[in-house]
């Protein structure tokens, strides 16, 4: 089915970023596997190029483009350079974070923040999850308590991507501990802070090439000046930007997923059993023929929802409908697609096996399939 979401436009830009993953990206992927983290000039080469921050306004250094179809571009071309093209924290510095600091920014953050979101001079990260208390926001321990002008931050955080890397954190804190969602604000701490430490480069199942971190609050005072948005009103301001987190993880999921359909359908056609193509088998036809619908299924949902998101219509619970099937899916996928490659799919020098282990977590994160169906049905009224 022809996509009718792109420009011309967009398909430049989607040469643009191709060209530069090629160049900068895919030759280096396999050392930053190993290192478990990008360099941060390759941050500062994609802020350069315009492939950072496209919401930031002209004025403040950005490409002032409020187009979602441009962090789609992102996701799908990072997914069709290679699963390990994946290991820069792009996606979740422009989708995630950066609508913090639109949306709830003062001028004087703004004029202070965004010029270096913008370039890749300042990396982002935002934390939320806590050991022990999962998707259970309103129970974490993290405090800020006022004391004048500052607050004092205490707590930790777990499972951060960009952790390593970052240079403005949004933490989530009890700004009034004797409260649930109504005592949570965000603080952005900045790199530098006294008592802010990082813990280990977290050791995972996949995304080998992507910091994820564990951070540490002990007696941090940090200035009243970068409370973000209104205190206490923090799990609002988290809820409100969910919609989007979880359309691009939709996104990405489809995007990886038809990577790994587009190298299974190459290997089963050129690899041979009994004298014939494995592709040719019926049961390969069909797995290869349900696995092409799904994805085309999937992609025509989240081409849709990014034109609501676009229009400000998107709501929560398309949103979670996009996230859980479209990871479930993905889920599938690259589970069938190391099947058809037989043991070699069970081998790290075939893509398929780094996309099996790379896909695993997105069903958890961003909300996992579990919580989304709680979304869903709770809009049914049930």
């Amino acid at each position: 089915m022809a996509r009718t979401i792109f420009s011309s436009d967009h398909e430049m830009f989607r040469d643009a970023y191709r060209a530069f993953l090629d160049r900068r990206v895919v030759p280096n992927a396999e050392q930053w596997e190993t290192d478990g983290i990008v360099p941060r000039d390759v941050w500062l080469e994609a802020g350069a190029a315009g492939f950072l921050a496209f919401d930031v306004p002209e004025s403040h250094g950005g490409p002032g483009v409020s187009d979602f179809r441009y962090n789609l571009i992102v996701v799908e071309e990072i997914a069709a350079a290679g699963v390990m093209a994946a290991g820069a924290g792009f996606t979740l510095h422009n989708d995630v974070t950066l609508p913090y600091f639109l949306a709830y920014g003062t001028d004087e953050q703004k004029r202070r923040w965004l010029p270096g979101i913008a370039s890749g001079e300042l990396i982002t990260a935002v934390a939320m999850t806590e050991p022990g208390i999962g998707s259970d926001l309103a129970g974490m321990g993290t405090t800020a308590i006022r004391d004048g002008d500052v607050y004092v931050l205490n707590g930790s955080k777990t499972f951060i991507t960009n952790g390593i890397n970052a240079d403005l954190v949004i933490v989530a804190a009890k700004t009034d501990p004797t409260q649930r969602h109504a005592g949570m604000s965000l603080l952005v701490v900045e790199r530098g802070m006294e008592g802010f430490e990082r813990g280990r480069n977290l050791d995972k199942i996949g995304l080998h090439a992507q910091d994820t971190a564990e951070l540490f609050f002990t007696d941090v005072r940090v200035p009243v000046a970068n409370l973000l948005g209104t205190e206490g009103h923090g799990f609002r301001h988290l809820v409100n930007n969910l919609p989007q987190e979880r359309l691009g993880i939709a996104a990405a999921a489809v995007s990886h997923a038809a990577a790994a359909l587009d190298w299974t359908l190459a290997y089963t056609k050129e690899r041979t059993a009994f004298g014939q193509p494995i592709a040719s088998f019926q049961n390969s036809r069909f797995k290869l023929a349900e696995m092409a619908t799904e994805i085309e299924i999937g992609r025509t949902f989240v081409d849709a929802c990014v034109v609501e998101l676009n229009d400000n219509t998107l709501t929560a619970e398309q949103a979670a409908m996009a996230k859980w099937w479209c990871t479930e899916m993905q889920k599938r996928t690259v589970d069938t697609c190391l099947q058809l490659h037989g043991g070699y799919g069970y081998m790290l020098e075939y893509p398929i096996a780094r996309a099996y282990l790379d896909a695993r977590i997105t069903t958890i994160y961003g909300g996992t399939t579990e919580i989304m169906k709680e979304v869903i049905g709770r809009s049914l009224g049930v």
